[in-house]
């Protein structure tokens, strides 16, 4: 334990391990997803991604980050998962009552310079509706040249207080 009471879990994490590893089997699964699936959402730890959406170990890649973000590091997973590991399809999972609402960038930016002598370079990509950003993200990943697929993108925001997702219609004026 630390000085402010916070307990370290890698070592529980790790007897919960020992006991995975006894009924341990991999069952054959191939590197390629069943489904041929890739899913970006957010980091959110109240959200179960297999279990809402009623995957299986093995059913699809999952591609997690703080907001569902598309960056740079989530573009070179999917072109991977898409060119390397034969996924054709995406999708995206924001949701409501997120961490990325309440936080301004520039504040946060900021606060991080006054402490450490340096400005982050990389983008909160904070926002303010779960749906217009889903959008947003569609709509960048229309415009990656290295997707394979693109005809299979679909977005959707969950709704924290009842567990539903609501498709996000993509705005059409950048679909190809």
């Amino acid at each position: 334990m630390s000085d402010d009471g916070f307990v370290p879990n890698a070592d529980a994490l790790l007897a919960n391990n020992e006991r995975y590893v006894e009924e341990f089997a991999d069952h054959g699964l191939s590197l390629t997803p069943r489904r041929h699936l890739a899913i970006v959402a957010c980091m959110d730890s109240r959200m179960d991604i297999f279990q809402m959406l009623g995957l299986a170990h093995g059913d699809a890649h999952v591609i997690r980050n703080a907001g569902g973000v598309v960056t740079d590091d989530v573009v070179r997973s999917l072109v991977l998962s898409q060119r390397l590991l034969g996924t054709r399809e995406i999708i995206l999972i924001h949701h409501t009552d997120c961490g990325l609402q309440r936080v301004s960038e520039d504040e946060f930016k900021t606060e991080l310079e006054n402490e450490f002598g340096i400005k982050p370079r990389w983008s909160l990509e904070c926002f303010k509706d779960p749906y217009q950003d889903v959008r947003q993200s569609m709509s960048r990943l229309q415009r990656v040249p290295y997707l394979m697929d693109k005809a299979h993108i679909r977005g959707f925001v969950y709704e924290m207080a009842d567990g539903l997702l609501h498709e996000v219609e993509p705005d059409q004026r950048h679909i190809d």
